[in-house]
């Protein structure tokens, strides 16, 4: 016996992927609190290295002055973060099944405001994975300027590395991120408990390169409204420390038991470290006169000829680390590092959010399954897919696509905590303890100030950005809101057509069985008696005429086995074959439109892929076009040649290892009546 050989497809895979996980492996996958921070965090926590530097982008369009502002938007961004994070402690033990806003949403405003979170969400976490990546290559270009000439491929190539480490499990990736994202916060902590010591504690004087810049405004004279909505602009764009926090809410399903506790506990770590961060930093910035301009060739004045900006962190670590080099390339690389590895965030959040909606029948059925590894393979492909696109139309300008970045996050938390404040109010209608009804007022006002928070967030973002690019995120969210209502319209109709009656079902008058022939060989000898098993109230062998050489070899040979059942030629003067052996058919059907016909088709079995294009496909055009014919049913009757017993079946049987031992049953009762009954067939045929 042969062994079986594994495909270069399946040893590929094998390597990338890995072995195979069997379902009753899925509970040694869930994570515990210290890898689920890093997995699912790792977003919230990474914004820092870039959303204190959009907030000081956007004020330098005044000038050097607007400066001013930065410490107190930074104090705002930070209650809003820590109001988001109490109210989302509230989500995620409330529900745990993993729709995160989607649910909240759906449960208490109805299914149409579900799908819009869903949409928001979907469409942030693209944009997540976009952004992430094109602030790393930003960040590593300072030290790698190869980077910076060819970010696009840079990009592209770390989306694919995520979704390769994603397609081998949430845990196996897990443990790979966590030593880089626990490297990152130590690495920022690190640089601004040194900065602070050194010039508060030492008195040292640290100055970043580009304090000796002058900063000049693009928009001179900037008072009144226009300077509200700049300092509005700028709020809107140091938000985007908040994006990410979702996503642990939406994962809830992946972490250990009490998985409500894991997942608030987790929040609060991630609130905490995060808001600790982006203080530290603007503080740092501040201090160290660190000026970012959105211009740098016309707004930064005494700028050396061919200056290039690099990133706020970057600008910072090289003041605090003058005189220690190594500790500028630690705080750069693990920033670089954690952006690339920020993404993970969304390549957790998009699929568990896909597999929810495809369970209610909003997305397709493909991204409910889990793959080899038990993560939602389909759904991570598809925003690998997604963001890749997004990457290329963008040239990954971290700038440009920021912009499009938080509308879809602050939509779905507006309608999140919206939603909290029904699920309070219903289950206070009939609680009537008061220790619990006391606990369930407290979750309310939570709520409740993180509701009035991000509505006015939204409004902000949606008013400040909306001309910049946020319109986009809009359009996809609308877009992806008309496709789930599509694809939830398609699957009901097709339940609707499949529901059977409340009567019983009419059988069928009679039951025609139709052979196709095109030689007497061992195949159509096999198929025909195949036939003949079924015990069919007809049973006809057809032949389509193409040449009269062959049409008369096959007549003799007939003959000369006495093969007990009559042959119909069919003639075909435009030597087709489909067409006439469906004509065929379709006349049968109209002669007795309450029979069955069924057709049974000879098929070779090949083992070489070369050896297919040597085979013509009728077969498969002669079934594909039958099965759109009411009435008839399309048997195809396999006959192996020799090589296919180096076909990899170990393969074949993994992808089909759902229901196979019951395939293989049915498959040998069958063998054992078509055997039963070829014993009482005449001999030499």
């Amino acid at each position: 016996m042969l062994a079986a050989v594994p495909s270069p497809t399946s040893l590929v895979k094998r390597l990338l992927v890995g072995r195979p996980f069997r379902s009753d492996r899925l509970q040694h996958t869930l994570l515990p609190k210290r890898i689920a921070l890093p997995v699912f965090a790792s977003d919230p926590m990474s914004s820092v290295a870039y959303a204190p530097e959009q907030m000081f982008l956007a004020l330098s369009v005044a000038g050097i002055g607007a400066y001013a502002f930065g410490p107190g938007i930074g104090l705002f961004v930070v209650v809003l973060m820590l109001a988001v994070v109490a109210s989302y402690r509230q989500n995620v033990r409330a529900y745990q099944s993993g729709g995160g806003d989607y649910e909240v949403a759906a449960v208490n405003h109805g299914q149409r405001y579900g799908l819009i979170a869903a949409s928001a969400l979907l469409v942030d976490y693209v944009f997540l994975v976009s952004v992430s990546i094109s602030a790393a290559a930003a960040n590593i270009g300072a030290l790698v300027p190869v980077v910076n000439q060819h970010k696009v491929l840079f990009a592209v190539a770390a989306v694919a590395v995520l979704a390769g480490m994603n397609l081998r499990g949430v845990k196996e990736s897990g443990k790979t991120f966590a030593i880089p994202t626990y490297a990152f916060v130590i690495g920022i902590l690190g640089l601004i408990v040194i900065g602070l010591y050194r010039i508060y504690v030492q008195g040292t004087e640290v100055r970043a390169a580009s304090a000796e810049f002058e900063l000049v405004a693009e928009e001179q004279h900037l008072l009144g409204v226009g300077l509200a909505f700049l300092v509005l602009r700028a709020f809107a764009s140091g938000a985007a420390t908040l994006t990410g926090v979702e996503a642990v809410a939406n994962a809830v399903p992946a972490f250990r038991q009490p998985k409500g506790r894991n997942a608030a506990t987790t929040l609060l770590w991630m609130g905490l470290l995060a808001t600790a961060m982006f203080l530290g930093l603007t503080a740092l910035t501040m201090r160290t006169g660190v000026k970012v301009a959105e211009d740098p060739a016309g707004q930064l004045v005494g700028a050396p000829e061919g200056y290039v900006q690099q990133t706020l962190v970057a600008q910072v670590a090289a003041a605090v680390f003058e005189r220690f080099p190594p500790g500028f390339w630690y705080v750069v690389a693990a920033t670089g590092l954690i952006l690339v590895l920020a993404a993970n965030t969304a390549f957790n959040g998009f699929p568990v959010l896909g597999s929810r909606l495809a369970q209610d029948r909003y997305l397709p059925r493909q991204l409910h399954t889990r793959g080899d590894r038990l993560a939602f393979s389909n759904g991570i492909l598809l925003l690998a897919g997604f963001a890749t696109v997004l990457i290329v139309v963008f040239s990954a300008s971290e700038a440009r696509l920021i912009q499009l970045y938080i509308v879809g996050v602050f939509v779905s938390f507006v309608l999140s905590q919206s939603g909290m404040l029904r699920h309070w109010s219903r289950l206070l209608r009939h609680e009537r303890g008061r220790t619990a009804r006391r606990r369930m007022r407290r979750s309310q006002l939570i709520n409740g100030f993180g509701l009035a928070l991000t509505s006015v967030v939204l409004v902000i973002v949606v008013a400040t950005k909306f001309t910049q690019g946020a319109w986009i995120a809009i359009a996809a969210m609308v877009v992806f809101y008309l496709v789930m209502l599509a694809v939830r319209r398609h699957y009901d109709h097709v339940a609707s057509e499949l529901e059977p009656p409340d009567d019983h079902p009419i059988l069928p008058a009679r039951n025609h069985a139709v052979v196709l022939v095109s030689k007497l060989h061992l195949p159509a000898l096999r198929a025909l008696a195949c036939a003949r098993a079924t015990r069919p109230d007809t049973l006809t062998a057809v032949t389509v005429n193409v040449d009269e050489a062959d049409t008369r070899a096959l007549q003799k040979e007939w003959e000369r086995r006495d093969v007990p059942l009559p042959l119909t030629v069919v003639d075909s003067p435009y030597r087709e074959i489909t067409k006439p052996i469906v004509d065929y058919v379709k006349q049968l059907r109209r002669k007795r439109p309450r029979d069955v016909v069924t057709v049974f088709i000879p098929q070779y079995v090949l083992g070489r892929w070369w050896e297919h294009l040597l085979h013509n496909q009728s077969a498969l055009r002669i079934r594909s076009r039958l099965m759109y014919e009411p009435g008839v049913m399309v048997t195809s009757v396999p006959y192996q040649l020799k090589s296919s017993e180096l076909k990899d079946l170990a393969d074949l049987d993994r992808r089909l290892a759902t229901g196979i031992s019951r395939r293989v049953d049915e498959a040998e009762e069958a063998t054992t009546a078509w055997s039963s009954d070829l014993e009482r067939t005449p001999a030499h045929w």
